[in-house]
């Protein structure tokens, strides 16, 4: 397969659409707060997913690898790791985003966005695209997720999915509410269908 390069010199997706990872961040810690940097790349990871599903186009460019807190974005980590929340700038001016974009963003943030860095980490860890590539790689290694999979795993979960259900954001934060003490203990892990049934009641 051809690799392409982002203008920082970072391989990208294939015919990506032209948004960056760092205008996807800018939007979702603007509406969000406070937003951490392990729940951030968890979000991103469900926008591309989303996103893929809905319109068969990646959100944005740079490529997603598993790593062992799940799904990052490699090279904004590793910009913002360096130069703090922001990273260095992409060179030129990228498009806004545009309505497509941002519903997407709103969308994701709507669903999961009552979720913590570590309940996303523990419901990427029980999905395909992170399983598959974490298949393929060492501890402390990282491997690129394929865009593919992902596309196939969101617009197969898509289809399951009534269009209807709407996340209240307290009852999902009341659900989750010892999440924590329930991940420390190794005998009685998330019961991730549990889970889903509940938000799904919620339509």
């Amino acid at each position: 397969m051809t690799k392409n390069l982002h203008p920082t010199g970072h391989e990208t997706y294939p015919d990506a659409m032209p948004a960056s990872a760092h205008a996807v961040a800018s939007a979702l810690r603007e509406r969000l707060p406070g937003l951490t940097t392990k729940k951030l790349h968890k979000l991103l990871y469900y926008c591309q997913g989303h996103h893929l599903a809905a319109f068969g186009k990646p959100l944005f460019s740079e490529t997603i690898s598993a790593w062992d807190m799940g799904p990052v974005v490699g090279s904004l980590w590793r910009e913002e790791k360096d130069s703090g929340p922001g990273g260095i700038p992409v060179e030129g001016d990228p498009p806004p985003l545009g309505e497509s974009e941002l519903n997407t963003i709103g969308y994701v943030i709507s669903r999961y966005g009552a979720l913590s860095g570590q309940d996303l980490e523990h419901l990427t860890h029980s999905e395909s695209p992170w399983q598959r590539a974490d298949s393929q790689r060492r501890p402390r290694e990282s491997a690129r997720i394929e865009p593919a999979w992902i596309e196939e795993y969101f617009a197969s979960a898509a289809g399951d999915e009534d269009d209807d259900v709407v996340l209240d954001s307290d009852e999902v934060t009341k659900w989750l509410s010892d999440a924590k003490e329930r991940l420390a203990d190794p005998l009685q892990p998330d019961d991730l269908d549990a889970l889903r049934a509940k938000l799904a009641a919620r339509g």
